[in-house]
């Protein structure tokens, strides 16, 4: 069965950003086994790697920023509107609940 299935709704993004992570880290390891190498075509190829690592590492920084900016926001409506928090998830509940009994 494909794990994804069974997994909660923030686990695909937790799974998705700790990849990116791996790759970086392969990557960096990559650039650092190869240091020693010499030639134009391999001196190229570092240097595009290199760069692409520079752009996957702001772009993963920028994505951790926002989810971390969405969470504080999410918390903060939460605190200032508890019952109605409280409310619109036991409404979504039901409404689910009733759905789901009716098959």
């Amino acid at each position: 069965m494909n794990d994804l299935n069974q997994e909660t709704p923030r686990a695909p993004r937790e799974h998705l950003a700790n990849e990116l992570q791996s790759i970086i880290q392969d990557a960096e390891a990559l650039l650092n086994a190869t240091a020693s190498e010499k030639g134009e075509k391999v001196d190229s190829a570092r240097a595009k790697m290199k760069d692409a690592l520079e752009r996957a590492k702001a772009n993963y920084s920028t994505l951790e920023g926002r989810a971390l900016a969405h969470a504080k926001a999410t918390d903060e409506v939460i605190r200032r509107h508890p019952y109605e928090t409280l409310g619109f998830g036991f409404g979504i509940g039901l409404v689910l609940g009733l759905l789901l009994n009716r098959r």
